[in-house]
């Protein structure tokens, strides 16, 4: 992976890093991803807020709330 621009925080041995690409490819071109991308398009995206996807609703929220799990934190998801 060298010359890569993209610097992987886990250190993974090559083989692990090949099916791991593979299996963030699939997930990336799953149907549940292509909608959200697309309703991502439509909504459009700015820089003061995040697009909370819940279901079947999208909100728009701030960039502190989505990212800090409305005040719980990340430790424990």
């Amino acid at each position: 992976m060298k010359g890569s621009p993209i610097r992987l925080k886990q250190k993974l041995s090559p083989k692990a890093a090949a099916a791991k690409k593979i299996r963030d490819k699939k997930a990336a071109m799953s149907s549940a991803r292509k909608r959200k991308k697309a309703e991502n398009q439509r909504l459009g995206q700015r820089s003061d807020s995040d697009l909370h996807h819940t279901g079947s609703m999208v909100k728009r929220v701030s960039i502190k709330n989505n990212r800090g799990n409305f005040g719980k934190g990340t430790k424990n998801e």
